[in-house]
């Protein structure tokens, strides 16, 4: 059977033998005694020597010659040489010839040293450092040799690592000018990772500008893409990521840098409104760029969906290129784009703006791609808006409790409580529930959420035009079917809900706007109060006693809204009950009664307050007789008694905006309390 020459077989790191060739560069196939056969190893000294060189180049090993099959057992070859003597002759050429490579010493020695480097916790701090110096009088003045070979870039990448700060900026300018070559390499382009994960800002202004006009290629690179995609989202400043975005709207933006000193824009829109008739060329360069991408399927780049975002704010809704930019989004079956897509920050605000604009058929269609992906969206600093948006795009409300509630709620009965702590108490998971329930409200939405505003602002424009359904019948029906799970787990996880700030946060407001029967879920938040409130652990205990939640802020917060049955409502000056009532007031008082008065001179002394002032509380009588009885005890808490955590912090407040804090200490719900009782 004829075979291609040796040469060939060798660069493909294929071949396993070596054979006789004839002058053509046939392999010879001959038969042994036994009937079977076999490949001559009947090689030139030169051609095995140079086989031999190029097959350690490719694979990294000496290769082996293959052993004799012929049918007698017979360890020789045609002229006399045994199988073990030509293999270690073809070893010694391939070591000569290695050793005749450039910086074949030094790369020796460098790898020595790294091998000792690279097991940090058995090198004693000392001698690490001795290494290391050992190592830069190797590398110094010779780095770009060493760092475009596989073996001999790592130990470069160790010097980085222990190097000081002086050490990694004389690597960066000694590497100037090649860096884009590095990121195309499969291994040099861990060490522009290395150099810019120290944050050194020289560093990052030496390497950064050498991408410049090197976009399009670096992007469409298996290996360079990843690198330039890094450097963009987390290394580049805001002037060199408008630089980099800049390349993606002609090839003009590539040769041509803006005048020092003026300011770099990365906004499509803008650069439009100044030179309109850029337009055409610009669009088309940006749409045919991404779309190569998306069809190779690298759709995995903040870049990428920064440049969509650009593309598709400067689009006419009613145009064709719109309308051809829909569909290219849709058509990618796999979804990777939409996923890839939802956790970035201009990905995630595309999504939702082709959700607001898109018809109902568009809505299920896109959101179908993020099925079995919803729970872990929720948590994210991004896509929980896309979420968000469906609950207040999504007309049909059957089909979002069935997609969406059903995963981030969970499908199983056991595990559903795990999933709403998740919920209750995760800062981006906590929206995509209580949204529901608070709206836009500041409470929920901090200043590290504006975003989050603004995409909802946005999206509430568009849905006028796109949406038939009125906004509050959207919101009522999805609490309506959000609500059994959210009771049940409040009901059957009451301990864990109210350990945190979030999580009494959490229940206060679906128990206050959650619809069915609330009454196990509201005996079960009641039973956490159980307990004296001022109780220490035993001196031999393993750990404290974590704190009694009437003696926590928001404990007492909690208790107090849930009191009175509502919130408190600036505008009337009174509190909003829900209907029906809570009548939380009788659920609380015996669980607590045999510690009421801790409970009037402590933190939580407003939450006895608020069933004073309840009017669905059926005790109201015993519990004044109690704290008539005890009278002593209320005036001393709140004359002597030291201010609550959040009466100090307040008082601080005071203090830095120069407002008088002479005002007497003590408890004040106490003081109020007392008032109660001499009325």
């Amino acid at each position: 059977m004829a075979t291609k020459s040796s040469s060939a077989a060798a660069a493909g790191g294929k071949r396993k033998a070596f054979g006789k060739h004839n002058e053509d560069g046939r392999t010879k196939a001959v038969k042994t005694t036994s009937g079977k056969k076999h490949i001559k190893a009947e090689a030139e000294d030169d051609e095995s020597s140079d086989e031999s060189s190029d097959a350690e180049f490719h694979t990294g090993e000496t290769p082996t010659s293959t052993p004799n099959e012929s049918g007698n057992g017979s360890n020789e070859t045609k002229s006399g040489t045994s199988s073990r003597e030509a293999h270690a002759k073809q070893k010694q050429l391939a070591q000569e010839r290695k050793n005749a490579k450039p910086l074949a010493d030094e790369v020796h020695r460098t790898k020595k040293l790294w091998e000792k480097l690279r097991r940090k916790s058995h090198v004693p701090k000392e001698e690490r450092q001795q290494l290391v110096e050992e190592l830069f009088t190797i590398i110094t003045g010779r780095i770009k040799d060493f760092v475009l070979k596989h073996d001999a870039v790592r130990a470069v990448q160790t010097a980085v690592k222990y190097a000081t700060p002086v050490q990694r900026r004389q690597i960066a300018k000694e590497l100037q000018g090649t860096y884009a070559q590095l990121a195309e390499s499969r291994y040099a382009k861990f060490l522009i990772g290395k150099l810019l994960v120290q944050n050194d800002k020289e560093i990052r202004d030496i390497i950064v500008p050498e991408f410049y006009g090197k976009v399009r290629k670096l992007i469409n690179h298996a290996e360079g893409s990843w690198i330039l995609d890094d450097v963009y989202r987390g290394v580049a400043t805001k002037e060199q990521k408008a630089n980099l975005l800049r390349e993606w709207y002609g090839p003009e933006f590539a040769l041509f840098r803006q005048p020092k000193g003026t300011e770099v824009t990365g906004d499509l829109s803008k650069i439009l409104a100044d030179e309109p008739s850029k337009r055409t060329t610009a669009m088309k360069y940006l749409f045919d760029m991404a779309n190569g991408l998306i069809q190779k399927k690298m759709t995995g780049f903040t870049m990428l969906h920064d440049a969509l975002l650009q593309y598709f704010l400067n689009l006419n809704p009613e145009s064709e290129e719109f309308k051809e930019f829909f569909e290219t989004i849709k058509e990618d079956e796999t979804g990777d784009l939409l996923k890839n897509m939802a956790f970035t920050k201009s990905g995630a605000r595309l999504v939702c703006l082709l959700l607001a604009h898109g018809t109902a058929k568009d809505r299920k269609q896109l959101l179908k791609a993020y099925k079995d992906t919803y729970q872990l969206m929720s948590g994210d600093n991004h896509a929980h808006a896309i979420i968000l948006a469906a609950y207040d795009l999504l007309d049909d409300t059957v089909l979002t409790s069935k997609t969406i509630f059903s995963e981030i709620l969970g499908k199983n009965e056991e595990k559903d409580a795990e999933h709403v702590i998740f919920l209750a108490n995760d800062l981006n998971a906590r929206t995509t529930v209580l949204y529901l329930f608070e709206g836009m409200s500041k409470a929920l939405f901090p200043a590290s959420h504006a975003t989050d505003l603004e995409i909802l602002k946005e999206i509430h424009e568009i849905r006028t035009k796109t949406s038939k359904k009125d906004a509050e019948v959207r919101r009522k029906e999805l609490v309506t079917a959000m609500s059994p799970q959210l009771l049940a787990a409040i009901a059957s996880s009451p301990a864990d809900l109210v350990a945190t700030s979030f999580g009494c946060q959490f229940v206060t407001d679906v128990l206050l706007s959650a619809t069915g029967d609330k009454k196990a879920a509201l005996e079960a938040i009641a039973s956490t109060a159980g307990g004296d409130p001022n109780a220490e652990a035993p001196k031999d205990a393993y750990q404290a006693l974590p704190p009694h939640i009437s003696t926590t802020i928001h404990g007492g917060r909690m208790f107090k809204t849930l009191i009175a049955g509502g919130r408190f409502d600036k505008a009337t000056g009174s509190i909003q009950k829900v209907d029906p009532p809570l009548n939380f007031a009788d659920l609380l008082y015996p669980v607590i009664k045999d510690h009421i008065v801790q409970w009037a001179t402590g933190p939580s002394s407003w939450s006895v307050l608020a069933m004073l002032e309840a009017s669905d509380f059926s005790s109201k009588k015993e519990l004044l007789k109690t704290l008539k009885s005890n009278k002593k005890a209320l005036i001393k808490a709140a004359t002597e008694a030291p201010a609550s955590k959040k009466e100090e912090m307040e008082e601080k407040s005071k203090a830095k905006k120069g407002k008088d804090t002479s005002a007497p200490k003590g408890n004040q719900g106490s003081k109020l309390l007392l008032e109660k009782l001499d009325a």
